[in-house]
């Protein structure tokens, strides 16, 4: 990179917003404003932008996908969409497969295999999935077409190339979902930038290709959110008169009650738990009526990944399904709960 940036580009082309269909992205003029403070403030080459943008295009498909989340579903049909026979199988197979690279995570984060399996298994069906955009057109596509959060995706295109340069990938090349999510854990580019570990030793963060990187990065993402070794998740409860509804957990913050204090307003866990252990009171729709649980700090940790109480259940249920199966694995090592490294 030269030591100075570069004269400012002279801006020609479409404006921001509604691009003409097939119009290279370079030509247009927030995008060229946004390649000139790349290189102003992160001594990217102009040109070089320059010549990645004209070969890259905006997608509309990636616009009406963000209108359609999974989250607008009923926890009884959300819930079937991650766990189900194919993931859980597939899970088995994918801790078999990689059995070392877990336990190794799990001694130097404190997290536990079922729950990083969980997680890929939730976010791309353990590699299967990756998603087909290119990441560098997502990004942009709702970096420069999508008002409502285009200031965060801005930053996420920001990230992306830092974090191609930093590995020395083509920004063209990497594929990921609809909002630029990548790898087998589904990192958002700034996530790959904090949290991503060269897990192998190998001098590169590969989480397209490299299972043993990506599983110690996501289990280094949930150690850093504050996963604590050795305490439960969640556990079912029963509820009873007319103080519970008032202690239903609408938002997502950590817990800050004890169970004691829930035990003595209606809320009944149905596993045994420590009376001074906080917790959170969930309530999910059932087909056939309300559940409720108990969400601990470890279950606040899953929402740190994606912030919604629906997905952190769904991990937290295909772990254990995952867990239970791997157990019964002829041959299978038994998993072990561990203390975390320092």
């Amino acid at each position: 990179m030269p030591d100075s940036a570069p004269p400012p580009l002279e801006i020609t082309a479409v404006g921001p917003g509604n691009a003409v269909p097939g119009q290279p992205l370079g030509s247009r003029a927030d995008v060229q404003a946004f390649i000139h403070e790349m290189a102003t403030r992160h001594r990217f080459d102009a040109n070089q932008l320059q010549a990645v943008f004209n070969r890259a295009q905006v997608q509309p498909s990636i616009l009406a996908a963000m209108s359609r989340p999974a989250e607008g579903k009923p926890w009884y049909a959300y819930r079937g969409i991650f766990v189900n026979p194919s993931r859980i199988r597939g899970g088995v197979r994918f801790w078999r497969a990689n059995a070392a690279a877990l336990a190794q995570a799990e001694r130097v984060y404190g997290v536990p295999p079922e729950i990083v399996v969980a997680i890929i298994g939730v976010e791309t069906q353990y590699g299967g999935n990756m998603g087909s955009f290119r990441v560098l057109e997502a990004l942009s596509t709702l970096a420069f077409d999508y008002p409502r959060r285009a200031a965060y995706f801005r930053k996420e295109l920001e990230n992306y190339l830092l974090l191609t340069r930093q590995e020395g990938i083509d920004p063209l090349t990497p594929r990921g979902s609809y909002a630029g999510a990548m790898g087998l854990g589904q990192f958002m580019p700034s996530s790959f930038l904090s949290y991503a570990v060269d897990f192998d030793g190998d001098g590169h963060r590969d989480l397209w290709r490299n299972p043993r990187d990506a599983i110690g990065s996501v289990a280094h993402y949930f150690q850093r959110y504050g996963w604590r070794t050795g305490e439960p998740v969640a556990v079912p409860a029963r509820v009873s008169g007319t103080r519970y509804p008032a202690l239903l957990s609408q938002r997502l913050s950590p817990p800050k009650d004890s169970v004691a204090s829930l035990q003595a307003q209606g809320v009944a866990p149905e596993s045994p738990v420590s009376g001074t252990q906080a917790a959170m009171l969930l309530e999910y729709q059932g087909r056939d009526g309300p559940e409720y649980w108990l969400g601990f700090d470890n279950f606040y940790a899953i929402t740190r990944y994606n912030h919604s109480q629906l997905y952190a259940m769904a991990v937290y249920q295909l772990s254990q399904e995952i867990r239970e199966q791997y157990a019964f694995y002829p041959g299978a090592v038994q998993p072990e709960r561990v203390a975390r490294a320092d």
